[in-house]
């Protein structure tokens, strides 16, 4: 996958690490869950999880940025240090494979994307577990307790 930078990335280089998966937005009213995130990267990251990002622009243009314009914002607002990846759907007839694979797990893993922010958790063998949607902000004790769980 592309990332903000424009680099390539293989997401195999993430095996073996806890993932949260989110579709992000900079004009939502619930950006300011970036800075949960961070937080909870910062705490986490060296236990082994990791935290992606995927700006998408699906709700109401809520992410109408290039990548850099998503990058600088991102760095300049919330200090966002975990991986960004190119702008995506999450969507509709051009989803991204990707959430088209997370989104066809059985309910309630897997399920539509309802808005910016859902949070797909994937365990250390690369398989989706759980998903929370966009209102569960980061520091929620139900997605602490399964992110600590499967760091465990």
């Amino acid at each position: 996958m592309k990332r903000l930078d424009g680099s390539e990335e293989d997401l195999a280089i993430y095996k073996g690490k806890v993932l949260l998966m989110v579709n992000v937005a900079s004009r939502c009213g619930l950006t300011p869950q970036y800075k949960g995130l961070q937080s909870l990267y910062d705490q986490y990251r060296g236990e082994g999880l990791e935290i992606l990002g995927f700006p998408a622009n699906n709700f109401m243009g809520q992410e109408p940025g290039t990548d850099e314009e998503i990058s600088a914002f991102c760095e300049l607002n919330y200090g966002v240090t975990f991986p960004l990846f190119s702008k995506i759907s999450v969507k509709g007839e051009d989803i991204h494979p990707l959430y088209a694979e997370l989104t066809s797990q059985p309910a309630p893993i897997g399920g539509e994307v309802l808005w910016n922010f859902q949070k797909y958790v994937v365990d250390r063998e690369g398989k989706a577990v759980a998903m929370f949607g966009p209102q569960v902000t980061p520091n929620d004790p139900a997605l602490v307790v399964k992110i600590e769980e499967l760091l465990r």
